[in-house]
């Protein structure tokens, strides 16, 4: 099961990058906003529950798609490619082993535990 998860991570991420790219996104804001979720981590230093909370608030993918949306009814194209910067990043992530954060702690996600592979 954590494989098939981790592919389909790894796919959205790979559209959400055609996507970008066909949008028109301005790859050098790509680079610079790709890691720019991983700044909820700073949540943790309030305690798990917050860490939990604001991690996974900003990595679920309803954030993606509740910006994109934004996006495309304001016609907000910076909207709808911050919207794919966020939805790579997540992507990436599942794709990775990285998933939504228990509040037990950081390396408990729905994926299983970070590292025990």
């Amino acid at each position: 099961m954590k494989r098939l998860l981790r592919l389909e991570g790894a796919s959205l991420a790979v559209l959400a990058l055609i996507l970008y790219q066909l949008s028109g996104g301005n790859w050098w804001l790509f680079a610079m906003l790709l890691f720019a979720p991983d700044l909820t981590m700073l949540g943790y230093l309030a305690g798990p529950r917050v860490g939990a909370w604001c991690y996974n608030l900003v990595h679920a993918w309803p954030a993606p798609v509740f910006v994109y949306l934004v996006g495309l009814v304001l016609d907000a194209p910076l909207a709808t490619h911050l919207a794919l910067i966020l939805a790579a990043h997540i992507g990436a992530d599942r794709a990775l082993g990285y998933g939504l954060k228990h509040e037990s702690g950081f390396r408990d996600t729905h994926l299983g535990r970070i590292g025990s592979d």
